[in-house]
């Protein structure tokens, strides 16, 4: 547990740092344009698809009498926008991710090693390209899993537990590969990653909670959905923010554990006659 607060203490105050804050626009700015286009364009043919699909869907019609009943009859227009947006942010999640861990996590790991980690040999266990299969691979698997449980996303309380979850396994995969790809060898990572299964998947919880606080302003503010396009561009920056934190925190601990991880095993050698 020291450990885990202590490099969230090291993580958060990293995560202001010039340098950092700088690795949080680029992919910011590649994601926003990219979905910032898809969604102006496919926008209103995505909520007509989503009213369809809704209409033909028997829970939907209990939801509407429900609404109905409580006199909340205009929440009828605002459920296809929200299916749009819960399908949407997720993706757009995934794909700001996918950017952290492909442009700025190799910056923040030579960060972190230069300023904390001095010492700590490099094995060069990893590489970019199999950073990049590597996360394709569990993400694919994600998304899969995401698809599966997408029905339970609009029945309490799984749509505040199933998401966080998802993000915090995808997170600690991916996160974990990469911060330890140059300095651990590959026996090494996976020996690490068996070890320390528990507190490295709680830090992907944790980081995956702080990834909902984007989503729960859209579930609060309902006439947000109007907006939707405009502030996806700030939700897009927040995760990219998140997401190089949680690159900071799981550094931090990767390599703290590796370091003791290392000292235990030499002290386990046995001195030579």
């Amino acid at each position: 547990m020291n450990d885990l607060l202590r490099s969230f203490g090291r993580a958060l105050a990293s995560a202001f740092h010039p340098v950092m804050l700088f690795l949080t626009f680029v992919p910011f700015l590649v994601a926003a344009i990219v979905w910032g286009g898809l969604l102006y364009v496919f926008w209103q043919p995505l909520i007509d698809t989503a009213r369809v699909w809704l209409e033909s869907w028997a829970f939907t019609s209990t939801l509407y009498h429900l609404f109905d009943w409580l006199g909340f009859g205009p929440m009828r227009a605002v459920v296809a926008p929200l299916v749009v947006i819960a399908v949407a942010i997720p993706l757009i999640v995934v794909s700001v991710l996918l950017l952290i861990v492909a442009l700025a996590m190799p910056r923040v790991m030579r960060y972190l090693a230069s300023r904390q980690y001095p010492s700590l040999e490099m094995r060069r266990g990893g590489s970019w390209y199999g950073s990049l299969a590597y996360s394709l691979w569990t993400t694919l698997v994600c998304i899969v899993l995401m698809i599966v449980t997408l029905p339970l996303w609009l029945v309490p309380p799984f749509f505040a537990l199933i998401p966080p979850l998802l993000w915090g396994w995808l997170t600690y995969r991916v996160m974990t590969y990469d911060a330890l790809a140059l300095h651990a060898s590959a026996e090494e990572r996976r020996a690490l990653m068996r070890r320390y299964r528990l507190p490295l998947l709680t830090i992907g919880i944790v980081c995956g909670l702080f990834g909902s606080l984007p989503t729960a302003i859209w579930v609060s503010s309902a006439w947000l959905v109007v907006l939707f396009p405009v502030i996806a561009a700030l939700t897009i920056w927040i995760y990219a923010f998140i997401f190089v934190f949680t690159a900071l925190w799981f550094g931090n601990y990767c390599l703290r554990a590796l370091a003791r991880m290392r000292a235990e095993a030499s002290h386990n050698v046995p001195a030579t006659p």
